[in-house]
C-alpha cells in the first residue's frame, strides 16, 4: 500500500444520518495523486453525500477525513485554494455572460489561471459573450468545469457531470477529464453510468445502499467477479460442434440454426476457441466476443441491476 503522502483523500468510517435515513454507512477509501478514482453505484447509494462530505460541504456524524493532508472543515480556507468543486445542481444567473462568470470566479483567487485561455481549451471561446441560459446542456458542464478549473486546484471534484447529456457530449467532457488528469491534477467523481466510469476511471469504488461492497481497478473487478466471455459465430448447418466440449475453459455452449455461443472462463478461453475452429476447419462467418463489464460486476456483487 502506498505512503500515506502519496494519497490525495484518506476516508476513514465516515457515517451521515438524515433522521431515520441513513446515507452514508461507514465508509473507507483512499484516492491516490494523479489518478482518476470514481464513487459508482446508483441514485440514492450515497455517493454525493460522501462527495459532500470529503469537500466539507457536509460534516460527517462519524469517522475522519484528510484531503491533501488537511481536514475538509477545520482547515478549509487553506483547501479551498488548493481544490475545484463541480457541484451535481449548479446554476449561474441566467444573463451572466460566459466571460463574466469566469472572471468573477477569477476574482476569488490570488493566483487564478488565464481565464480565456482556458475557455480556449474547452472549447468555449466562441461562447465568451454568451449568456449562461443560450449555453447547450454539454457547454454549461464544459463552463462549471472551467470554473473549477480557474484556481488551477491539484485536486478536482465532479459530480455526475454527464447526467442528462447527450453521447456526444458526454464522450467530449470525457476527454477533458483525461486531459485534466493529464496536467498532473488528481479527479475524485462520482457517477452512476458504468461506462463512464469504465471508460475514465484508473480505480472505482462500488456504493450501495450507503456502503462501498468493492473496489478496485475495472479490469479487476471484472477478473475477480465476472471472468466469463463469451464468443458467438455463424456457420455453416449441421456442422458437428462436439469438439468444442473438449475445450478445458468451456463452461457452456448453445447452439441456435447456424449460431454457436461458447462461454469460458480464462485469459486462454479465446485462442482455444479459434485453435478448435482452425484444427477441425468449422466455416466461420460474424464471429465476435463479448466480456463482462461493470454493470455485470455491479449485478454479481449487489444482485440487483443499477437504479437510476
Amino acid at each position: 500500500m502506498p505512503p500515506a503522502s502519496d494519497y490525495a483523500v484518506e476516508v476513514r468510517g465516515i457515517r451521515k444520518r438524515y433522521g431515520r435515513v441513513v446515507a452514508v454507512a461507514g465508509v473507507d477509501f483512499e484516492v491516490r495523486r494523479g489518478e482518476i478514482f470514481g464513487l459508482i453505484g446508483p441514485n440514492g447509494a450515497g455517493k454525493t453525500t460522501t462527495l459532500e462530505c470529503v469537500e466539507g460541504i457536509r460534516r460527517p456524524d462519524a469517522g475522519s477525513i484528510a484531503v491533501l493532508g488537511l481536514d475538509p472543515h477545520r482547515d478549509a480556507a487553506r483547501l479551498q485554494r488548493r481544490i475545484g468543486v463541480q457541484l451535481q445542481q449548479a446554476q449561474l444567473q441566467k444573463r451572466i455572460k460566459v466571460r463574466e462568470a469566469v472572471r468573477l470566479w477569477s476574482a476569488l483567487f490570488d493566483q487564478p489561471v488565464d481565464g480565456d485561455l482556458l475557455l480556449s481549451q474547452l472549447g468555449l471561446e466562441s461562447k465568451r459573450e454568451a449568456w449562461f441560459l443560450h449555453l447547450s446542456g454539454g457547454q454549461k458542464q464544459r463552463l462549471f468545469i472551467a470554473l473549477a478549473l480557474i484556481n488551477d486546484p491539484e485536486l478536482v471534484f465532479l459530480d455526475e457531470l454527464t447526467t442528462g447529456l447527450d453521447p456526444q457530449a458526454r464522450r467530449a467532457i470525457w476527454e477533458l477529464v483525461r486531459g485534466i488528469r493529464a496536467r498532473g491534477k488528481t479527479v475524485l467523481l462520482t457517477t452512476h453510468l458504468m461506462e463512464e466510469a469504465e471508460r475514465l476511471c484508473d480505480r472505482v469504488a462500488i456504493l450501495d445502499h450507503g456502503r462501498i461492497v468493492e473496489s478496485g481497478t475495472p479490469a479487476e473487478l471484472v477478473a475477480r467477479h465476472c471472468p466469463e466471455r463469451t464468443v458467438t459465430f455463424r456457420t455453416d448447418p449441421g456442422v458437428d460442434p462436439s469438439p468444442f466440449h473438449g475445450l478445458a475453459e468451456l463452461i457452456g455452449l448453445e447452439v441456435e440454426a447456424e449460431r454457436l455461443t461458447l462461454r469460458g472462463r480464462g485469459d486462454d478461453f479465446l485462442s482455444a476457441v479459434i485453435d478448435c475452429i482452425s484444427a477441425h476447419r468449422v466455416p466461420v462467418r460474424d464471429f465476435h466476443t463479448e466480456r463482462a463489464n461493470l454493470e455485470d460486476v455491479f449485478l454479481t456483487v449487489t444482485g440487483h441491476s443499477v437504479r437510476e
